[in-house]
């Protein structure tokens, strides 16, 4: 169904959530409708970021919010549904529309399998009335559910549309750019060539593929990389748990900007730490890329005072490849804790391929190599 026609019948004024390839429709037609304007559309940081701020557009307005999400968020919104927004404590309607990635019986990544099983169990358990929505779906099938779904908002529950691969649908696109001139994957090869036999974990999503395309072309094997699948945001705190437990083990963290705004007090916890092993390398397109393109907020902060302000001892935000290079050296050189941001531009090839092992055999060879077999 068209996606026009969704919200039409939804009928809320405010949105905000946090993008998903799923919902590319939802997404491309906000952005052509409002942008971010934050009195009508919020690209939250993470989903329970997003529940609150709608939780916090209802108190004002009285009026319904729609949060939008991967299902992968689900997880995310859990603290405050099950609690700020649960009809058994302050009643806060909300209409969550939900991208189902790893729909069983449709081929997905290994990180969607297990929560696609558990994507509408979770919102049973949460006591969240939810639909699906396929291509069969009709914009009459919508009106029927909502006439239900009203009288659930009106006592404070929450309710959500589950949407299928292509169930929704938009005509118009949206182009995203920004003035950075560097290339992602240019890069994480100049990041590997420098880091040598060092332990790198790579953020989830393209970071990721791309990494492990560059060790395949120099036919490196990848045992000294962890790649993060799912758990976006988490790839710093992984790094830091490594770095932590193997000190004599230099650590390169590959961090995107969307996934370092996701949960960002780990930098609070990273600085707190201070691992003199370790080394956090944001690569900052201003976008969620991997999943469309939709800005971050990283584009308007400084993100290299953040992390001196967390605690790091040394944090530079670069622009060029001879720039970068020379930070990758000093950084290298140094025996402290060190944060790089990079402005990148967006884009990734077109034949970009996916790891050819699986997330179980990649574990199992980072392990050997941090044992020292």
């Amino acid at each position: 169904m068209l996606v026009e026609e969704l919200l039409n019948i939804i009928g809320s004024e405010f949105y905000t959530g946090v993008p998903d390839s799923q919902l590319k429709a939802l997404c491309n037609y906000l952005m052509n409708m409002y942008g971010t304007d934050e009195g009508h559309h919020i690209i939250a940081a993470n989903e329970g970021n997003a529940a609150a701020l709608a939780a916090g557009y209802h108190l004002a307005t009285g009026r319904v919010p729609v949060v939008y999400m991967q299902n992968s968020g689900e997880g995310n919104i859990i603290n405050p549904a099950a609690s700020l927004m649960n009809d058994k404590v302050y009643g806060i309607p909300c209409v969550f529309i939900i991208g189902w990635r790893g729909e069983p019986g449709v081929h997905d990544e290994p990180q969607h399998i297990f929560q696609g099983e558990v994507t509408l169990k979770l919102l049973e358990v949460m006591d969240i009335a939810a639909y699906v929505i396929d291509k069969q779906t009709t914009a009459e099938d919508i009106k029927k559910v909502m006439e239900n779904f009203t009288e659930k908002l009106e006592t404070g529950k929450q309710v959500a549309f589950v949407v299928k691969k292509g169930a929704l649908a938009y005509d118009k696109e949206v182009s995203y750019a920004n003035a950075n001139r560097l290339i992602r994957e240019d890069i994480i090869e100049h990041i590997a060539d420098v880091c040598g036999e060092d332990a790198i974990v790579s953020t989830t999503g393209k970071a990721s593929r791309e990494l492990f395309e560059i060790r395949e072309k120099k036919e490196q094997g990848h045992g000294h990389d962890f790649l993060t699948v799912g758990s976006m945001g988490h790839a710093s705190s992984i790094a830091l748990g490594i770095a932590l437990n193997k000190p004599e083990t230099r650590v390169w963290c590959i961090d995107g900007d969307g996934a370092a705004l996701m949960h960002m007090g780990a930098m609070a916890v990273i600085g707190k730490s201070n691992p003199s092993n370790m080394i956090h390398i944001v690569i900052n397109n201003e976008a969620h890329e991997t999943v469309g393109g939709m800005p971050t907020a990283a584009g308007s902060i400084d993100i290299a005072a953040v992390a001196r302000a967390c605690g790091y001892p040394y944090a530079v935000s670069v622009d060029t490849c001879e720039a970068l290079d020379r930070e990758l050296e000093r950084v290298k050189a140094g025996n402290r804790l060190a944060f790089i941001e990079v402005k990148c531009g967006l884009g990734a090839r077109e034949d970009l391929g996916r790891p050819t092992t699986t997330a179980a055999e990649n574990k199992e060879i980072f392990m050997r190599f941090l044992q020292g077999s």
